[in-house]
């Protein structure tokens, strides 16, 4: 499925299961705050933003519409949704899928994500110690993987990677071709940095043109599609 409409799916669903869903703590026009420690069946607004307390436990989601989420230190939740707004994740977090439309998402040390993390345009920062079970997806905006572990596939249509710090890739790296309409202007081609040390067990998978920047210490399974392993720069040091 391509990206684009992969995503008009995850709006739509948002903003339904967000109308829908019997949380604990619902408001239309306000913002929410879980103090710290506390439990909850989960937390939704529709214009505001939600903070959530260190070591809060939810047993829900953390849905708004437009609004920013802040999660801090070591909390427990089910899923974090917003469609207008940043996702901010601090260390030690727990969560299952983490999902945005328009907005940036951050994950910071050691939080762990059971499923998957994806937004359509904003940029993607996952750090040391941090574990995503499933696929990281985005359209638009940049993916910076530091020291982090990702279970499943890692996918963009323009945005820029950087893999470094040892991080692992389980799965494979696809930058697809962009749907809708082509301009004749010519594209930026996305830059693709595998760092020092780093794992991508799978393949580089690239459906249009980018640089392709290869550490000399880094483990890649293969490159197909645009370009191959030969049309990589290889580089020594922790940066191209």
């Amino acid at each position: 499925m391509r990206q684009q409409s992969k995503f008009k799916s995850v709006c739509v669903a948002t903003v339904a299961l967000i109308s829908i869903s019997p949380v604990f703590a619902f408001n239309v026009n306000k913002s929410i705050s879980v103090t710290d420690g506390a439990e909850s069946d989960g937390v939704s607004t529709v214009n505001g933003s939600i903070s959530i307390g260190k070591g809060a436990a939810l047993t829900g989601a953390v849905e708004t519409v437009n609004g920013t989420i802040r999660i801090d230190e070591d909390a427990r939740l089910i899923d974090a949704k917003t469609v207008n707004g940043s996702i901010r994740i601090a260390s030690g977090v727990t969560a299952e899928d983490v999902t945005s439309v328009n907005g940036s998402i951050r994950l910071d040390e050691n939080v762990a994500v059971g499923g998957e993390i994806s937004v359509v345009n904003g940029k993607i920062s996952l750090y040391p110690g941090t574990t995503v079970a499933d696929d990281v997806s985005n359209v638009n905006g940049e993916i910076s993987v530091v020291g982090a572990d990702i279970g499943g596939d890692l996918t963009t249509e323009n945005g820029d990677i950087t893999l470094t710090d040892g991080s692992i890739l389980r799965g494979d790296l696809i930058v697809e071709e962009p749907g809708g309409w082509r301009w004749t202007r010519k594209r930026r081609n996305p830059v693709v940095v595998i760092g020092p040390n780093t794992s991508v067990a799978g393949d580089i998978r690239l459906e249009r043109e980018v640089e392709l920047f290869i550490s000399d210490s880094a483990a890649v399974g293969g490159v197909k599609g645009e370009l191959s392993m030969d049309d990589a720069i290889r580089f020594s040091g922790a940066s191209p």
